[in-house]
């Protein structure tokens, strides 16, 4: 059936513009449900280094568990020494995406994970662990976490060492303490 030329124009018109539209929401709204951290506005020691860009954003959920132990230095005195964390990683929208475990370790549920070593920390509010850098050891496994040069734990919330004393009674004792923390990540250009 001929339509008139201007029929058929506002139809390809309309249609463009809806195939725009429906493309644009595609490809935004990932990036909407992820939150882009703004590095400047970080402390100075956690800040990644210039020509990294971010490739993830995560929030993690979990515990710390700290052992009552004699002090490295100083054997006499006791400290609540820190052991290791166990916590779930979400996507900013709540959906499961991987691990945080000891090492420490960050695993995606496609089974790549990466280790690192704390390059800086800074201090968070009271009664929260401190910010944190990390530099990223080559990933394992082929997935979300290849490529990953720096995690960033950022926004933490609870997680240091118990308030009670140490003491000779309670050496070797653990206690586990609820955290919350974002753990971002980023990649070279």
């Amino acid at each position: 059936m001929n339509r008139h030329p201007l029929v058929r124009a506002a139809t390809l018109i309309t249609l463009i513009a809806s195939a725009a539209v429906l493309s644009a929401c595609g490809s935004m709204a990932p990036a909407a449900m992820a939150p882009k951290i703004d590095n400047a506005s970080l402390p100075e020691a956690v800040r990644v280094p210039a020509g990294q860009r971010q490739t993830m954003f995560t929030v993690g959920k979990g515990e710390l568990t700290y052992e009552c132990r004699a002090k490295k230095d100083m054997p006499s005195a006791m400290e609540w020494a820190f052991v290791g964390p166990v916590a779930g990683l979400t996507d900013a929208g709540g959906k499961a995406v991987g691990k945080y475990y000891a090492g420490p370790t960050w695993e995606s549920m496609d089974g790549s994970k990466v280790t690192g070593k704390q390059v800086a920390v800074a201090p968070a509010m009271a009664g929260s662990i401190p910010l944190q850098l990390v530099k990223a050891d080559p990933a394992t496994g082929m997935g979300a976490m290849q490529g990953v040069s720096y995690i960033q734990r950022l926004n933490t919330k609870g997680g240091v060492a118990p308030a009670e004393a140490c003491s000779s009674d309670k050496l070797g004792q653990r206690r586990v303490v609820a955290y919350q923390a974002d753990y971002v990540f980023y990649a070279a250009n």
